[in-house]
């Protein structure tokens, strides 16, 4: 998958600072609470972890490394770490990754800011490499879409399932095919604010369900002056029973699917699914 994000990054949290985050972690933690077998490590009222609480002088055993494995929550596709410090802030042990540098270095800024102990890998999804199992992994805002490739959502689902641990959860969002085919696609959106603005052109095409938006960004430098830069990107949409079908061809059950925007059952008029799969593999294929 192509790094998509250059200028933008450093732009892109003002320019996305109407995105629900809170509300998309809280529906996230209560997934994994509700449905998962990964645990909050740290209680969010205090800077102490459950795990230094316990903390013994000894090697760990095989079941405490087992149990810190399930309790790695990896955020796919993380982007500048909104909601991975989000999340990180409610108790998980957080993992992101990204294959944007540019939105890497935002993202470890934060960290500094935040004293965070967040992991922070430059990887690309489709080339995901992890050291252990793992018990969630979540990808939200619209990541997945940027797989375009023929099979390139399969090899994703794919390598998730590789390191779940048996149980474990994958959550995500996804646009549908709907969205790009009636709400955005070849139409202009365009928003200035003070220090940047941005021209969004889409072109979209019906045949390979591939949107593609042409990025013109004014951002104002350091003189006063406005640059102007452009980026192209692509995202694809996906079917609802497409992702059914992928998710179980790679030992995934749906706990839930849901429309991200209602929280309602899905429709033919969903723009944006909400799904918590859960891995089905037999704990012995991880042993």
């Amino acid at each position: 998958m192509a790094d998509s994000y250059n200028e933008f990054a450093y732009v892109y949290d003002e320019l996305m600072d109407a995105v629900p985050y809170e509300e998309w972690c809280e529906r996230i933690a209560h997934a994994i609470d509700s449905y998962g077998i990964t645990k909050r490590v740290r209680d969010p009222e205090s800077e102490d972890s459950f795990e230094e609480e316990c903390e013994e002088l000894t090697e760990p055993t095989e079941e405490e490394l087992l149990e810190s494995e399930r309790n790695l929550v990896v955020d796919l596709g993380c982007g500048t770490g909104t909601v991975t410090e989000m999340l990180y802030s409610l108790g998980f042990d957080m993992i992101g990754i990204d294959n944007s540098e540019e939105m890497l270095e935002i993202a470890m800024e934060k960290k500094c800011e935040s004293g965070s102990e967040i992991l922070y890998l430059n990887q690309d999804m489709l080339e995901l490499e992890l050291f252990s199992t793992v018990g969630t992994v979540i990808s939200v805002c619209d990541s997945l879409n940027y797989l375009v490739g023929d099979g390139d959502l399969e090899t994703v689902f794919s390598l998730v399932s590789n390191y779940l641990y048996p149980g474990g959860l994958f959550i995500f969002d996804l646009n549908t095919d709907y969205k790009y085919r009636e709400i955005i696609g070849n139409r202009t959106i365009a928003e200035s604010r003070e220090d940047c603005s941005f021209i969004w052109d889409n072109l979209y095409d019906s045949e390979k369900k591939i949107n593609e938006y042409d990025l013109t960004l004014f951002i104002e430098g350091e003189d006063g002056r406005f640059d102007r830069f452009l980026e192209t990107h692509y995202q694809k949409g996906y079917d609802p029973a497409e992702v059914k079908k992928i998710l179980e061809d790679n030992k995934f059950e749906i706990v839930k699917m849901t429309d991200s925007e209602t929280g309602g059952d899905v429709s033919d008029v969903t723009q944006r699914i909400f799904v918590v799969a859960k891995s089905t593999k037999e704990k012995n294929q991880n042993e």
